[in-house]
């Protein structure tokens, strides 16, 4: 499959991440559009890293060119996995709190 079908999908998702954080009050709704743009750019990561692979596989058949994008997505997903613990958390700790996840209550904290 050509890499421009993974570019465009990859685009694709990273927008809908862009417009559901920017128009959305909801912070558990702004929680997973901000992971969907996480996961636009791991798609990216290994869409490229498959391609470099297989060009460099061409030339040598022992090459491990393009493997180390593949080990950094894995590092982007552990560490995804880390925010969602800890953004989890907030959320719950601000609905126990305030009964409301809704983003522009949170001006109120502020005195």
């Amino acid at each position: 499959m050509p890499i421009n079908y993974y570019i465009f999908l990859s685009i694709c998702l990273f927008s809908i991440g862009i417009i559901g954080v920017l128009t959305r009050r909801n912070a558990i709704i702004i929680f997973m559009c901000i992971e969907l743009m996480l996961n636009a750019v791991n798609l990216l990561l290994v869409a490229f890293s498959r391609m470099h692979h297989a060009a460099a596989y061409a030339v040598d058949n022992a090459s491990l060119v393009g493997a180390e994008a593949q080990i950094f997505v894995f590092f982007i997903m552990v560490v995804a996995a880390a925010e969602v613990t800890v953004g989890l958390a907030i959320i719950v700790m601000l609905y126990r709190n305030i009964h409301s996840v809704d983003i522009n209550f949170l001006n109120r904290l502020k005195h």
